[in-house]
């Protein structure tokens, strides 16, 4: 059971947020004169839990005419957002409040809904996705749940409204949300109405773009039941088709347990990559089918770089081969790496060892190759193709002796790289 620690008799405790601050101010400017403005959506939700709301997502009876002649006349900005849907953003004090006339779906495709604008907030909630994100919120505090959104919060049920074969049909990245929402909120399980729907619909993923599937896989990767629900979803089919690959959700689940043991907020990027990357070219898949930013795909391609040499280790490595992991990779990449390849490890929790590892990582001074190419020419190396070849040869032997940084052994390594070079030339 879950405890709504924000509701008393069906009405918000802290009535501060429709008192005070931009959420009042815009209800205040909407409401009156015929017309009723109610807060929706998530922010209901979390309202109810007793959680901090940060997102405020408005439904009105006023026409989205009459919306943005209040709002100005008020002094806010608007940006018109999607007029065509009845959305327009009203600005407040910095803050963007969304506000969409009450509506109903006319006709969908599974991406896009033609809407029909109403004034009944009943209706509106019917046509949303799941029970606990119909509530909506009155400016008097008073929670109106026309669905049942209340008793399944409480009992930790994530439920589709009505048919939820129709509702998956209506939007196809309701099967996705189903899931994010499932990781968050459920109890446990699944609910099973919900999941049955969701298989036979799951081919229907393919016609989403490629942009909304990454913002819901992102965010359900870190929910608090992350690992339990993708697991459920590998085993039904859904994973292979979501990252064009293999995936691995007993890796995520073992990567989720070790952020745990030591303290981490939960890392989006670096589960997405425990989840479906393994070699440099999986980053390569991901980056084309989920439209990842290019810093998350060189972070994520960076640490499968990294990783090649950790697979398959049962221990992490010794402080001379983390030194040069360090050098090779930098540091974010190698922590990276190494945390992948314990959780790859198997070992049923976190790892002392491991643990000792990361320190090391995250403290150890990032080496830095001690000679330049023109330090090579000061030194009497000739120019052109030779100093490049020069400088990789020092920098393997550099390596291989941990390191260092006294000027005699480092000359004595120049020295040798020079020698080894020559030797190579001569023999050819």
């Amino acid at each position: 059971m879950t405890v709504l620690s924000g509701l008393a008799g069906g009405r918000l405790k802290d009535l501060t947020p429709l008192t005070q601050g931009p959420l009042a101010r815009t209800l205040e400017a909407l409401n009156g004169e015929g017309e009723e403005t109610r807060l929706v959506g998530g922010a209901v939700r979390d309202l109810a839990l007793g959680e901090p709301a940060f997102d405020f997502d408005l439904a009105t009876t006023a026409s989205t005419d009459e919306v943005i002649r209040r709002a100005r006349a008020a002094g806010f900005k608007v940006a018109l957002t999607g007029v065509a849907h009845g959305t327009v953003t009203i600005i407040v004090d910095g803050r963007p409040i969304e506000t969409t006339t009450l509506r109903q779906d006319v006709e969908t495709d599974g991406r896009r809904a033609k809407v029909a604008f109403g004034r009944d907030f009943v209706a509106d909630a019917e046509r949303r996705d799941f029970t606990i994100n119909a509530l909506s919120l009155g400016p008097d505090g008073t929670i109106h749940d026309p669905v049942g959104g209340l008793d399944d919060l409480g009992a930790g049920r994530v439920r589709f409204i009505g048919d939820a074969s129709q509702r998956i049909r209506e939007d196809y990245l309701r099967i996705l949300r189903f899931f994010r929402f499932s990781a968050r909120f459920a109890a446990s399980g699944l609910d099973a109405e919900g999941l049955a729907a969701a298989i036979r619909a799951r081919e229907g993923l393919a016609r989403l773009s490629r942009e909304r599937v990454r913002a819901e896989l992102l965010k359900l990767i870190t929910a608090r039941r992350a690992g339990e629900v993708v697991q459920t979803m590998g085993e039904c089919g859904f994973l292979e088709p979501i990252l064009g690959g293999l995936a691995y959700p007993g890796r995520l689940s073992r990567l989720i347990a070790i952020e745990a043991d030591r303290g981490r907020e939960p890392d989006a990027i670096l589960r997405l990559a425990a989840l479906g990357v393994a070699i440099p070219e999986d980053a390569e898949r991901l980056r084309d089918r989920l439209r990842l930013a290019n810093a998350e795909y060189d972070r994520i391609n960076s640490a499968a770089a990294a990783l090649i040499g950790l697979h398959g280790i049962a221990a992490p490595p010794s402080p001379e081969a983390l030194r040069a992991l360090l050098f090779a990779a930098g540091r974010e990449a190698a922590r990276d790496a190494l945390a992948l390849a314990e959780a790859e490890s198997g070992a049923l929790g976190p790892d002392a060892a491991f643990d000792a590892a990361d320190r090391f990582l995250a403290e150890a001074p990032e080496p830095k190759l001690p000679f330049s190419g023109a330090d090579l020419i000061a030194r009497g190396v000739p120019g052109g193709p030779r100093i490049g070849q020069t400088l990789r040869a020092f920098q393997s032997l550099w390596i291989r002796a941990g390191f260092p940084g006294e000027p005699e052994t480092l000359a004595r390594l120049l020295d040798e790289a020079v020698a080894e070079l020559a030797r190579g030339e001569a023999q050819t």
